[in-house]
């Protein structure tokens, strides 16, 4: 345990690299002349649903995952108590819609329209599944269209994070009337990964020239998802209203094996 602070020595870890972080956020946002702090989304993918526990402790409200079957069990095993709200960033296959509606708030990677076809008809069941059980209605989904922002063809890109996914800027509307107009789902606005390789902070000004775009038909859609560990000040400055923090927050991942 920490000498007077009753924690164990992962939470106080985790509660330094927390506050190192929040530090950095109100340096961007007072640089950028802000006065909406974005909000934080740590991101506990390849970590334990016990590090979640602690997260939510030291006064985290917002996590999130990137792959279903990791965030579908930690979810279970976490969040009764929690109160937390789950943000699925991965990219998601239409066949496992079902699963993401039991348990996240918002879906930010809704990239063509069959996933928002598989969201919508997956939030109706979902409701229908609550009211035979006799338990209160979910709010419905939040969603965000992911943007590709890279303007390489795809023989030049990197690959890894930041190299794949996304619609295209000029899909971005058709997709947003879709979800606009379905059942069970709310349209919050964009998300983005910046490119590998490229200036985060022209990649994401393309994003705040795109958003201001889906603003103008969508006024509720003014969340702009945007911004990890390496970028996160750039992001901040673009206007981004969600950031996705992991590394910065929990550390590298634990050793598998």
């Amino acid at each position: 345990m920490t000498e007077g602070m009753g924690m164990d020595d992962r939470t106080a870890d985790l509660a330094r690299r927390l506050e190192e972080v929040r530090v950095r956020i109100d340096r961007s946002v007072a640089a950028a002349d802000r006065t909406d702090p974005p909000t934080l989304i740590v991101v506990t993918k390849f970590h334990p649903a016990e590090d979640v526990r602690r997260l939510a402790a030291l006064g985290v409200q917002d996590v999130g995952e990137n792959r279903d079957q990791e965030a579908r069990a930690k979810a279970a095993e976490v969040d009764a108590p929690s109160g937390l709200d789950w943000h699925f960033i991965g990219q998601l296959q239409s066949n496992k819609a079902k699963y993401v509606v039991r348990y996240a708030a918002a879906v930010h990677s809704v990239d063509r329209e069959a996933l928002v076809s598989a969201l919508s008809a997956a939030m109706v069941r979902e409701q229908a599944r609550r009211r035979e059980a006799g338990t209160p209605p979910r709010r419905d989904l939040d969603c965000l269209i992911q943007v590709d922002l890279d303007p390489r063809p795809a023989q030049q890109r990197p690959e890894g994070i930041g190299a794949r996914g996304g619609a295209q800027s000029d899909e971005v509307m058709a997709l947003a009337d879709q979800i606009a107009d379905a059942e069970g789902l709310a349209l919050r606005g964009l998300m983005a990964v910046a490119p590998l390789g490229l200036d985060p902070t022209l990649s994401f000004q393309r994003l705040r020239e795109i958003s201001a775009t889906l603003v103008a038909r969508h006024p509720e859609a003014g969340w702009i998802s945007a911004g990890m560990s390496q970028d996160l000040e750039e992001a901040v400055a673009a206007g981004a209203t969600h950031l996705r923090i992991g590394t910065d927050v929990l550390g590298p991942r634990p050793d598998v094996g």
